[in-house]
């Protein structure tokens, strides 16, 4: 199965003005300030089925915020589907490209775990454009207009009313706090790559992470 994974833009909670149509008419502020919180969302696509996963944090968009969230996924694709592989298209941006360490630490363990291989399949600068999620990016951009986003159960609850191609995404508020900076020594990651197979030619843009569930 093809997994389309990517991390929105911070999403500033106040009364910000963000330009469009409000549909409530709500007063906005006129300047900038410090923002009552930060969201940031993980946003999860199934092409072939046309399904959206959609996971809130107001810690970090880390390697294990990202890993986490697809462990909340798993059981429902456990329970419908005899998966053997999952492909994961990525934009290999800082927090996940093939070279992060605690990225792929955290995923030899889930592919361990959930018995599954695993094939990382990044997309070349300036060309994350052709990612589907960032497509649904464009969807949530149009719904929520120029609503105001001053409660964090309002950018909730504007996910949950969207839709792509008439089905409403599943979202999830991720608690916990997630550090940043956390990676492993060079002797760590160098034991790790002996579990990966890395593409020749592609090293960087293609990983096979088997799980030796056999």
């Amino acid at each position: 199965m093809r997994l389309s994974m990517d991390c929105k833009a911070t999403i500033k909670i106040g009364p910000y003005s963000r330009g469009g149509y409000s549909r409530c008419g709500t007063q906005a502020a006129d300047h900038d300030f410090k923002p009552d919180c930060l969201l940031k969302l993980l946003g999860i696509n199934i092409p072939a089925l046309d399904e959206n996963y959609m996971y809130f944090t107001e810690s970090h968009t880390t390697p294990d915020f990202m890993i986490d969230a697809l462990e909340l996924l798993w059981p429902s694709l456990k329970s419908r589907f005899n998966l053997h592989t999952l492909v994961i298209n990525l934009d290999n941006g800082p927090e996940n490209n093939s070279r992060r360490s605690q990225f792929i630490k955290r995923l030899v363990k889930f592919g361990r775990m959930a018995s599954i291989n695993i094939s990382l399949v990044y997309y070349p600068p300036y060309h994350s454009k052709y990612n589907p999620i960032e497509r649904v990016w464009g969807v949530l951009e149009n719904h929520w207009q120029g609503e105001v986003l001053d409660k964090v159960e309002k950018v909730l609850g504007l996910c949950r009313t969207m839709t792509w191609k008439g089905e409403n995404p599943v979202v999830k508020m991720v608690k916990g706090v997630y550090p940043t900076g956390v990676r492993l020594a060079k002797s760590a990651m160098d034991k790790l790559e002996e579990f990966l197979y890395r593409i020749p030619g592609i090293e960087k843009w293609a990983v096979d992470i088997p799980c030796y569930c056999d």
